[in-house]
């Protein structure tokens, strides 16, 4: 369907699927019942739905479009997305494959590698060896300090930094206790984290401002992505126009790199030395009205109520066959 066929969104029933069991449910939920609130005011009939409570099966006939809040683990990794296109409910986003792609990290960074795109070094966590081998591998194949997070997961969760091994050895006995089934230990990179949105208004795709992000936690933390005291965030950024055009370019590529449709934000870090290298891709960004995505589109002249609107219409744009 082209951007002139995408049926006026006044006259749907547009489901906003947030929650679930996620570990990053709290940010899906504000997701949710922020871009509800935006679609009600503008008068568009919307239906807030907890996936949590509904099953999916319960959509059909309900709701026209599904407008995806969700974040983390079954809402972003491609699973909510098949069920939708068997259910025949358009959604927005991207597809099966580019979903489950830009959620799971590894997978992410090998096909960036492949395409030449500077990514931080990294091996996975294997369980089945022991954690004294692990030291040793991450000792001779990266050296210290590293960074350590699950292989699929968002919002900074279970992550954080280690500066040797008795760290490292720590937070790899401490992760058997957390909800994610795999872990990886990336290169720390030392500078400024930075973010790049993309969204597809009017059939094509339009590149946001870079917004970066200073913080005086340790590093851009759960919590100083939830407390906008501790960070302070410019947009546009204030780094170089050569740093931020990089960003955008590769942002670009990513883009096309996973077969994103509709919306996308693409992760960096902005180091010391000049490098600037590709952290992960986030097929759903967040949906609030404080959100980088909704940051970065106001820099661009775009109100959040326009935002959204414009996502919810991505969801009819989709090719008739998207893997």
């Amino acid at each position: 369907m082209t951007a002139a066929m995408v049926p006026d969104i006044q006259t749907l029933r547009i489901g906003v699927l947030c929650g679930g069991a996620s570990p990053e449910r709290p940010g899906s939920i504000a997701s949710g019942e922020h871009a509800s609130k935006a679609l009600t005011d503008a008068g568009i009939s919307t239906d807030l739905i907890d996936v949590a409570d509904i099953p999916l099966s319960a959509l059909q006939g309900r709701i026209d479009v599904a407008l995806l809040g969700l974040h983390g683990l079954g809402g972003e990794d491609g699973k909510i997305q098949g069920a939708l296109e068997t259910a025949r409910i358009p959604y927005t986003g991207s597809g099966v494959l580019a979903s489950a792609i830009g959620m799971h990290k590894p997978t992410f960074k090998n096909l960036a590698l492949k395409e030449h795109l500077d990514t931080p070094r990294w091996v996975m966590i294997d369980p089945q060896v022991s954690v004294t081998h692990t030291l040793s591998v991450v000792r001779h194949s990266i050296g210290f300090p590293v960074f350590v997070k699950p292989s699929s997961g968002g919002g900074s969760l279970a992550a954080g930094i280690a500066h040797d091994e008795t760290q490292l050895s720590r937070m790899i006995e401490a992760a058997h206790a957390e909800p994610y089934a795999e872990y990886m230990v990336e290169e720390y990179i030392q500078g400024l984290p930075c973010t790049v949105g993309l969204i597809e208004i009017d059939g094509r795709v339009m590149t946001l401002p870079v917004l970066d992000v200073e913080t005086t936690r340790e590093f851009y933390d759960y919590e100083a992505k939830h407390d906008p005291t501790l960070r302070t965030e410019h947009c546009p950024s204030i780094l170089p126009q050569h740093m931020t055009d990089s960003m955008k370019y590769m942002a670009r590529r990513v883009w096309r790199m996973i077969g994103a449709h509709g919306v996308l934000r693409v992760d960096f870090m902005a180091g010391a030395n000049g490098r600037v290298t590709i952290l992960e891709c986030n097929t759903l960004p967040g949906l609030s009205a404080r959100g980088n995505l909704a940051t970065m589109a106001k820099a661009s002249g775009i109100s959040y109520p326009a935002l959204i609107q414009h996502i919810v219409r991505t969801a009819f744009t989709k090719p008739a066959y998207l893997p």
